[in-house]
């Protein structure tokens, strides 16, 4: 198992021994007075892996079975910008009795031997949401989880990237550079590896600072809530239209441009996956929206537009204007609609002209909610999803009690700590509202 400890960079880390006593930098005593951050430039201690060998894989099992147990630090690395889809290629565990080691999931061909003596540990991660789908996909999953940058937002913490978090609770000065590396590449090199063994070096640690944070400000019951409901959630369902997501395509609303969206999308994808590259390195959405918008009926029109001159698009050019050729022949009957039904309610910013009283109640909502915020020190995304509190306000219940109002929010998964903060807040807006109406007639 390789050393990652070298004598000449030793130093960066001796004196950090697992333990917080000392580290623990609260937001009050995080100022300008405060001692520079010491550097983590190395894992503290050797580092197994990468692991490549079921052999090995079943050595950690017996591990971590046998061993004390507690907090486990997971995070895993990806290559979602240079690989289709989001899958796993190294997993990195740490725990505190054990140490730390690397697992390649690409030669194993998953993990799932992990997943039972996992499930009775807390998984400590840092913004679970990233990298949960990819752990699940690879067979292990969470039963108990401390998400350390929801807690940080949770917290009101001006930044709440690992980096800066580490800095401002443990006082250290964590070695980044490499998250947006393409991990699909073998063999990994030794400094993209200490990268991620790092990432999971003090992140008990970070826990535990977090957790001391969250009930000096009274919110450590929020954080529990979160985090059950995130181990709770089930997988996302497949997305409906997901070429609806072309970046730049809000500026098109002919539907015959936007049949010509879903074709290259659609195209582009199919490529993509065969070719497992990363979509936008086939063909980018700006070319995709650009194509939409001129509507070429010729290669030569295609390949004149800019952001189709270069080569790899003019070898390609017979394939993107064959997905335009469909488009452009489909009947009318079959084109794509602007705005599909049932999804939801409008932009914001349509609100006032679609529908005024509904406008005036989101107006209502916006100061109320930036107030309780202020108040409470959480960002507003955070107290309640703003999907959920469009929803309500543009459809609210018949009643429009506060009740009705709590019911409505639950429906949409608010958990109880917000909606006893935001259902107040809401019923008054749609009130405010309402009496806004009454005094224009």
């Amino acid at each position: 198992m390789p050393e990652f400890r070298s004598p000449e960079d030793a130093v960066a880390v001796d004196g950090v021994d697992g333990s917080n006593d000392s580290a623990l930098v609260t937001t009050e005593l995080a100022t300008s007075q405060a001692p520079p951050p010491i550097p983590l430039l190395v894992p503290s201690g050797s580092v197994a892996g990468p692991i490549t060998e079921r052999a090995e894989l079943a050595d950690w099992v017996e591990r971590l079975t046998a061993g004390v147990g507690g907090p486990v630090a997971i995070d895993a690395e990806r290559a979602s910008g240079f690989r289709y889809g989001s899958r796993a290629y190294l997993v990195q565990l740490r725990r505190p009795d054990l140490g730390t080691v690397l697992l390649d999931p690409i030669p194993l061909g998953d993990l799932s031997a992990l997943d039972s003596p996992l499930a009775g540990s807390e998984w400590v991660l840092h913004a679970a949401s990233q990298d949960l789908p990819c752990l699940a996909e690879i067979g292990i999953r969470p039963r108990r989880l401390f998400d350390t940058e929801l807690a940080g937002r949770l917290a009101g913490l001006p930044r709440v990237g690992l980096g800066p978090l580490v800095e401002q609770m443990l006082g250290l000065h964590l070695r980044k550079g490499h998250g947006a590396a393409d991990w699909s590449t073998r063999p990994l090199p030794h400094d993209w590896l200490v990268y991620a063994a790092l990432d999971v070096e003090v992140l008990v640690e970070l826990r535990d600072a977090m957790e001391a944070e969250l009930v000096r400000q009274g919110k450590l019951g929020w954080a529990h809530e979160e985090f059950a409901a995130i181990v709770a959630a089930p997988p996302a369902p497949p997305r409906i239209d997901p070429w609806r997501r072309t970046s730049g395509m809000h500026r098109i609303t002919d539907r015959r441009a936007l049949a010509v969206i879903r074709e290259l999308w659609n195209t582009r994808d199919s490529v993509a996956r065969r070719r497992d590259v990363a979509p936008h390195r086939i063909l980018p959405d700006s070319a995709i929206v650009a194509a939409a918008a001129a509507r070429p009926t010729t290669v030569g029109a295609l390949t004149a537009l800019p952001i189709f001159s270069g080569r790899m698009q003019r070898r390609n050019a017979d394939l993107w204007m064959s997905s335009i050729n469909r488009a452009l022949a489909l009947p009318v009957d079959d084109l794509p609609v602007v705005r599909p039904p049932g999804d939801g309610p409008p932009a914001p910013a349509k609100w006032a002209s679609r529908d005024p009283v509904a406008g005036a109640r989101l107006q209502a909502a916006r100061v109320g909610l930036a107030e309780l915020s202020e108040r409470v020190g959480t960002p507003v995304e955070n107290l309640v999803s703003p999907d959920a509190v469009r929803r309500v306000l543009w459809s609210p219940p018949e009643d429009a009690g506060l009740g009705a109002v709590a019911a409505a929010l639950a429906e949409r998964g608010a958990r109880p700590w917000q909606i006893e903060l935001t259902a107040p807040v809401l019923h008054s807006a749609l009130d405010a509202a309402v009496v806004g109406q009454v005094t224009r007639q």
